[in-house]
């Protein structure tokens, strides 16, 4: 279905704030500064028990986390670990702090939420290596009744990379991952950038220059750059993988909720018809977003009961 004029004009803003990258027009530190000079979204109305800023160790010094603790968490309480998008090389805790307190409030989880290193200075496998050490705290910090990996665009990379990690180094025990529309391979060769790789924000020019950021190499094949380049995907936890109709990467995200089942892994998947790549979180201002949105918590809260 097309954009709606609403949606339409929502990627247009998002356009104006980060436009196309790569060659000679932006580096990382242009594109860092011309998301950090964008316009703010209004904070929406949210109640919270606590929201705390600090550190966590990590493999290579401190990592910043935000948690956001609702009203409801039990002792112990439930956790999601939040991984941001932002393509590996933009994108903070601000960036995405009201879809983290809005996903504490509306799941009753404590959500922590990560800064993680971002590229070029710190290439793969820096961002990953952070995840899956934040996950590990979050485990032994909380112990809780039920963990949970979650992200957006990079951030879904991050949280399908996790789960395999988890799985491969025999923890910690993640009960369920839930990818928004999430970079699972490099390849970018898919019906999808065929037809959403121009025109609606994110394109096949941004993914190229990510790419080049976070991993210039050989190593994008990895199965902790690439996870459905992992030769073998059972034993991991069940997902939720959630796409947008106007997206270059909805295909390699469907193929990957396809690759889990075909694995025994329970995976459902939603597709976000009319909608385009960044519109998590926008829920409360675009009413094509509410559908998306609500599929997504009632995902998480099935998964921490």
């Amino acid at each position: 279905m097309p954009l709606s004029e609403m949606a339409q004009a929502f990627m247009g803003a998002l356009n104006e704030t980060f436009p196309d990258v790569g060659g000679t027009c932006l580096d990382a530190a242009e594109a860092r500064a011309l998301l950090g000079a964008a316009p703010k979204l209004p904070m929406p109305d949210v109640d919270l028990a606590a929201l705390e800023d600090r550190t966590i160790p990590g493999p290579d010094g401190e990592i910043p986390v935000r948690i956001s603790t609702p009203l409801d968490a039990g002792a112990p309480p439930a956790v999601v670990v939040y991984f941001h998008g932002g393509g590996w090389v933009v994108g903070d805790l601000d960036t995405h702090d009201r879809t983290t307190q809005r996903l504490a409030e509306a799941t009753g989880a404590v959500v922590v939420s990560v800064d993680y290193r971002l590229a070029p200075e710190h290439r793969f496998p820096a961002a990953a290596d952070d995840a899956y050490a934040a996950t590990a705290w979050a485990a032994e910090a909380y112990a809780p009744t039920h963990l949970v990996v979650a992200g957006d665009s990079a951030g879904g990379n991050l949280s399908a990379v996790v789960s395999l990690m988890a799985r491969d180094r025999g923890g910690p025990a993640i009960d369920h991952q839930l990818l928004v529309y999430p970079v699972i391979d490099h390849a970018m060769d898919t019906e999808s950038y065929d037809v959403n790789g121009t025109d609606y924000f994110l394109t096949r020019t941004k993914m190229t220059w990510f790419w080049d950021q976070y991993c210039p190499g050989e190593e994008r094949a990895d199965a902790y750059a690439s996870p459905i380049r992992c030769g073998d995907l059972a034993g991991l936890p069940p997902a939720s993988v959630l796409t947008a109709e106007m997206d270059p990467l909805r295909d390699e995200g469907e193929a990957y909720a396809d690759a889990l089942r075909a694995a025994g892994v329970p995976t459902e998947s939603m597709r976000g018809e009319g909608l385009f790549h960044g519109f998590f979180g926008l829920d409360e201002l675009l009413p094509d977003a509410q559908p998306a949105w609500t599929w997504a918590v009632e995902q998480v809260r099935a998964a921490i009961r």
